[in-house]
């Protein structure tokens, strides 16, 4: 290409190298810690440049055949073991860094033989320019969406597009490192190389703004079902504020009743007849006016309103439920995640009545705090014919709601879920960590330590 003596070859190997480490770590979410991070890049750099110095003393034909291949199939396999992503993830990513590669090493050449007669020193400031440029860029407007972009691609991207993605950039890299064409300087040629960086460049940008807005309307409809959800639980707040107007209603007419009748046994003389009134009157007093069933208040209403529609719908429940008044765990989560595994329970097994309306159905709810963790348990009769698909029933066999916000609290807590079908009854599981109050200490103003208690997420 322009030709120039070994040590200029070397730090145009050493840029690209370098380039290539950049680019790749800029957009790919990496397994280990930054410390980590930086520590395995350097040493991979340092390793494969010592490596590369041995083999051109060695064998100066083999190394010029075959030294660029190898650095990237060693690179590859060292990104593959780098990245946090899934592996048809980091295989797009790698592609995409090797399209840039080939922008830089491109870009670097032909702005050498435009304007500076085939000056390397042009070629190598350039390529460096075109690197930090585009780093740059990345990690100032790419990298935050990058990372969006791979949670929706997770859950959206099949291996078929993954795999159009991927032969795209290499016919893409292909092209322009052909080698029959790479010595022309022809306006048709830098129109080829010009045309085919813009349209490849433009195919993963229509791809990446397609997923991010597949990915955000996913997020619309998730928010969409957390207002239902709190409407809902709204719904039952307001059913216990009418049923306690209305109680009280009753007993102030009561009240006025028994008044009433005191009032008029007294006059009459009649006292053994009063002690008997007031004794049967104790007696009905005595009577629980509402079932409790745990200390904490939040959970108690939203079991209490979902345990009576259940009942209404001819469903047996069994609750095991052991909760103090203060978890440790928001009241709002708790809620959440109960209503929503309660409401699907409910789902379930109106569903499996309108199959088999001969057919018993049974709602099981277990509720612990078990050490720091929170147990959850329900099981319900189903349909035989839920599916389990990636670990979740499909929205369809669950009534469209419910799961998404159970796993997205589940995530928060560093919880495990699970989801099962046993042969027509409905099986979730959920433990979620507790957060632990901790106290640390610190001077204030006037010198002496003072103790705040602040709570963290802890990862067990």
């Amino acid at each position: 290409m322009l030709g120039g003596s070994v040590p200029v070859a070397f730090i145009r190997f050493v840029i690209s190298l370098g380039g290539v480490m950049l680019l790749f770590s800029q957009m790919s979410h990496p397994r280990f810690c930054r410390r980590w991070t930086v520590i395995g890049y350097a040493l991979f750099g340092i390793v494969f440049t010592v490596i590369s110095c041995v083999w051109y003393v060695l064998n100066r034909e083999s190394y010029v055949r075959l030294a660029v291949m190898v650095m990237f199939l060693c690179f590859s396999i060292f990104a593959v073991f780098m990245s946090g992503s899934r592996v048809f993830l980091t295989v797009y990513k790698l592609a995409l860094t090797y399209y840039l590669l080939a922008v830089f090493v491109i870009g670097g050449i032909e702005v050498s033989v435009l304007l500076f007669n085939r000056n390397v020193w042009a070629d190598i400031i350039t390529r460096l320019v075109l690197i930090l440029a585009m780093a740059y860029i990345i990690a100032r407007y790419v990298r935050s969406s990058m990372h969006s972009f791979d949670d929706y691609v997770e859950n959206e991207l099949d291996n078929a597009s993954v795999a159009v993605m991927v032969i795209s950039l290499l016919f893409g890299i292909g092209f322009i490192f052909n080698p029959t064409i790479i010595g022309q300087q022809t306006p048709y040629r830098l129109f080829q190389i010009f045309m085919n960086f813009f349209l490849t460049g433009a195919l993963q940008l229509l791809v990446f703004r397609l997923y991010l807005h597949i990915g955000k309307e996913k997020e619309y409809r998730r928010e969409n079902q957390y207002m239902k959800l709190n409407h809902r639980l709204l719904e039952r707040q307001m059913e216990f504020l009418e049923e306690s107007v209305e109680s009280g209603r009753r007993i102030r007419h009561d009240v006025r009743h028994h008044n009433a009748v005191i009032a008029e046994y007294a006059r009459n003389g009649q006292n053994e007849e009063l002690l008997q009134y007031l004794n049967e009157y104790k007696q009905e007093t005595d009577l629980p006016a509402m079932e409790v069933i745990c200390a904490n208040n939040a959970v108690n209403n939203i079991l209490l309103a979902y345990t009576k529609k259940a009942r209404r719908e001819q469903i047996d429940v069994r609750l095991d439920v052991e909760l103090g008044k203060d978890p440790g765990i928001p009241g709002i989560d708790l809620v959440t995640v109960l209503a929503n595994a309660y409401e699907n329970a409910i789902y379930g097994c109106m569903e499996v009545k309108k199959q088999a309306r001969e057919r018993a159905c049974f709602i099981h709810l277990m509720l612990r705090v078990k050490k720091n963790k929170l147990v959850i348990s329900c099981r319900n009769s189903c349909r035989c014919e839920i599916e389990i698909k990636n670990g979740r029933p499909k929205p369809s066999d669950t009534g469209g709601v419910g799961v998404l916000s159970i796993i997205r609290i589940a995530d928060h807590y560093d919880g495990e879920y699970d989801f099962k079908n046993e042969n027509g009854v409905f099986v979730f599981r959920l433990i979620m960590n507790i957060p632990q109050e901790e106290p640390i200490s610190f001077p204030n103003s006037g010198g002496v330590k003072q103790t705040r208690l602040f709570s963290r997420k802890v990862n067990q």
